[in-house]
């Protein structure tokens, strides 16, 4: 008599669940409420975005002004809105050092884990960052206004000056992403990213004209996106051409979009 073996039931397979584009979204949104909660609980990590650029704004306007313009005031309207652009390319690099010490430390791994969309945990942390980038606008326009700074428009374009600046910001957050998930080291991250941000907050006109510069330096600052943004805020909030800039700062956004979404995916793909 040969004894049969019972073999313990295979476990049941089923296909992977397929998530469109609208509940990756839907993830997104709910992995941005979690990056809303953490400047909540921790709002130092303001400190950054808004600090930084009111002390660039008062070192600018109060030492360099009455040499640049003639005097200070003039100099503050002029230089505001530059520097409101110029706040938004730093305030991006957040998005890329809060995803890597988020891989560091195995938050990914939970992540991973979830019947989330691939994409959310990186659509959820640019989504989040834009209560950063209000909470930086507010306190710099404030500390403006009280230094004596008036919009010249109406409240209407100065409102669309404070969009373009954030939706810029968001297509800046691809490129500092895609930083955060290439660059393993999370201490050579800022320095990484601080050399591909300068050339183009410095080499742009939102302290000095372009007109006072070299030629070969003109060249850069003339197609820079930061001087196209710096342009459109300024027509916005203190008159001048919007169309032309406005039209430029489009374009730049969607091939930043273009370029470095796709790349900062597959460099996600591979830390993961």
């Amino acid at each position: 008599m040969t004894a049969t073996i019972e073999r313990p039931p295979a476990a049941p397979t089923t296909a992977a669940e397929r998530i469109g584009p609208i509940r990756a979204l839907r993830h997104g949104l709910t992995l941005a409420g979690r990056s809303i909660l953490k400047i909540r609980k921790s709002p130092e990590g303001l400190i950054d975005v808004t600090i930084q650029p009111i002390l660039f704004l008062v070192m600018f306007v109060y030492l360099f002004g009455g040499a640049i313009v003639g005097d200070t005031s003039s100099y503050l309207q002029l230089t505001l809105p530059g520097v409101m652009a110029m706040n938004m390319v730093f305030a991006s690099l957040g998005t890329g050092w809060a995803l890597n010490t988020d891989i560091s430390k195995g938050v990914f791994d939970r992540f991973r884990s979830l019947p989330v969309a691939r994409s959310a945990p990186l659509i959820g942390a640019v989504l989040g960052d834009i209560v950063r980038y209000l909470v930086a606008l507010a306190v710099l326009l404030v500390f403006a206004t009280i230094m004596g700074f008036r919009i010249q428009t109406d409240p209407l374009s100065a409102l669309a000056a404070i969009v373009v600046v954030i939706a810029f910001a968001l297509a800046m957050c691809w490129i500092t992403v895609f930083l955060g998930m290439l660059i393993k080291n999370q201490q050579a991250l800022p320095g990484v990213a601080m050399a591909f941000m300068f050339p183009l907050t410095m080499g742009s006109n939102v302290f000095v004209p372009a007109e006072t510069m070299p030629g070969w330096l003109q060249a850069w600052v003339t197609i820079n996106p930061v001087t196209k943004l710096a342009d459109t805020a300024r027509g916005l909030m203190i008159g001048g051409p919007v169309a032309g800039p406005l039209t430029a700062t489009l374009i730049w956004m969607v091939a930043i979009v273009a370029v470095f979404f796709p790349l900062a995916m597959w460099a996600y793909r591979r830390r993961m």
